[in-house]
């Protein structure tokens, strides 16, 4: 059993104990020597599609019917899955893992990063400008830059950048279903949670936390440390630190304010 070192007398007598500050993270580590990450298969499949001019490292797995177009680089101890799809130049780290059916384009990964089944990363961003005639594309030309330990989940889709890279930090987790616009920037270690929409431009500092199907407007700057919460709506700056909710997101003491004057005036207190 691992348990804080405080709940360490309620053990039953006849349990061996792990203690420690932090038994999350401890079953995290005890979980991973019992089922650890399959290891790597060197070696590229006979049905995959691999350019001439592709590098690829010997150490590196390649499975069924991926495609590796020309320019493209994978480094030593990659696994890229079966119908995965790396466009020309795309550049992937060392030890990174990419899931089957993800496509990654116009894109640079770092170490060890890990892409789930099903995302898209470096399609074009949704950009445009309105005439007489209808709308007129604008050309997207940045990149996508994956920073070291990344986890992108599964049918997530992160847009390139269109005059500049969209970034996110080392050590950033994004959820199943979040869409990140171009020219977005995370900073290390934020937290993105499942049908998340972070519009372009908006650059989210260290250490953000964001609830599930929240969604922020292009062009804002979100401070170190804040916490966005679920299906809050973003539509101005948010200070470091600051926790928001509902839509328009506000202070968590204000929101809960005027819930609370609702509810009683629905009851006729108010």
């Amino acid at each position: 059993m691992i348990v804080h070192p405080d709940m360490a007398a309620r053990v039953p007598k006849k349990t061996a104990a792990i203690l420690t500050t932090e038994p999350y993270a401890g079953w995290a580590r005890v979980a991973a020597l019992f089922y650890p990450t399959p290891p790597v298969c060197p070696g590229i499949h006979r049905s995959a599609i691999v350019a001439e001019s592709a590098l690829v490292d010997p150490s590196a797995e390649i499975g069924p019917l991926a495609v590796i177009e020309a320019g493209a680089e994978i480094g030593p101890g990659c696994r890229i899955g079966p119908y995965a799809f790396i466009g020309t130049g795309v550049i992937v780290g060392r030890d990174c893992r990419i899931g089957s059916h993800v496509s990654l384009s116009y894109a640079i990964l770092g170490a060890r990063v890990y892409v789930y089944p099903g995302a898209r990363i470096g399609q074009e961003g949704f950009g445009f400008a309105s005439t007489k005639d209808g709308f007129l594309s604008i050309p997207q030309l940045g990149r996508v830059i994956l920073e070291d330990d990344v986890e992108v989940g599964s049918n997530t889709t992160i847009d390139r950048g269109s005059s500049r890279d969209t970034v996110i930090g080392a050590g950033s987790r994004l959820d199943n279903l979040v869409q990140i616009g171009h020219n977005v920037m995370l900073g290390r270690c934020c937290v993105i949670v499942a049908q998340v929409g972070i519009s372009g431009s908006t650059v989210l500092e260290d250490n953000v936390r964001v609830g599930g199907q929240a969604a922020m407007a292009g062009h804002l700057r979100i401070g170190e440390g804040a916490v966005i919460g679920p299906q809050a709506g973003v539509i101005s700056d948010t200070a470091a630190g600051a926790t928001v909710l509902g839509s328009p997101a506000q202070p968590k003491k204000d929101f809960f304010r005027q819930i609370a004057t609702l509810k009683k005036m629905v009851k006729g207190e108010g």
